[in-house]
């Protein structure tokens, strides 16, 4: 059952990555712009359980270090994305209120990027990456929160019917 589901799945991510890579990464948006990859793998792990949340999280993760974009060494995403991915899913995982009501999912969605960007300044300092200035990060930070809010609500029916396609559940958000 799981070779099914990862090999429905494994297309997807990818299809999703080459989107992100090809022609989301090409607009300068205000405020640091947004992540489509992160927002598709977010929405994935909230409404999955915490064991697919965590392979969720590690195929992200290897696909963000392999991103021409990302910063950072090989390997600090793909622990992120683990961490992340896994704490979103665990704290959501059998609450109706959350994975059942799309509201709650794209507050989960909000917060989990929020909490994404903030791990990586974290484990950037203790790599020694260099990340800017104070100004810089707080813009960069509050930005992809608030375009992660906007775009939310909009491609979560997308996303959450390509769940329920691979994983061959009835609930639709």
């Amino acid at each position: 059952m799981l070779t099914r589901q990862i090999s429905l799945s494994a297309p997807i991510f990818l299809f999703i990555f080459l989107v992100q890579e090809a022609v989301v990464n090409q607009f300068k948006l205000p405020g640091g712009g947004f992540s489509l990859f992160v927002i598709f793998a977010l929405v994935w792990a909230v409404i999955s359980t915490p064991e697919i949340a965590a392979l969720t999280g590690f195929g992200a993760g290897i696909l963000m270090d392999m991103s021409q974009s990302a910063g950072g060494p090989v390997g600090q995403w793909t622990l992120i994305m683990i961490i992340i991915c896994y704490g979103v899913s665990y704290l959501s995982y059998g609450d109706g209120n959350i994975n059942g009501n799309p509201v709650g999912v794209v507050f989960f969605v909000v917060i989990a990027n929020l909490s994404t960007g903030l791990l990586f300044l974290a484990s950037s300092a203790l790599l020694g990456v260099t990340t800017g200035g104070f100004g810089q990060i707080l813009l960069t930070l509050l930005g992809n929160s608030l375009w992660t809010l906007a775009l939310t609500p909009i491609v979560l029916p997308a996303f959450s019917f390509l769940h329920n396609f691979v994983f061959e559940t009835r609930s639709v958000l």
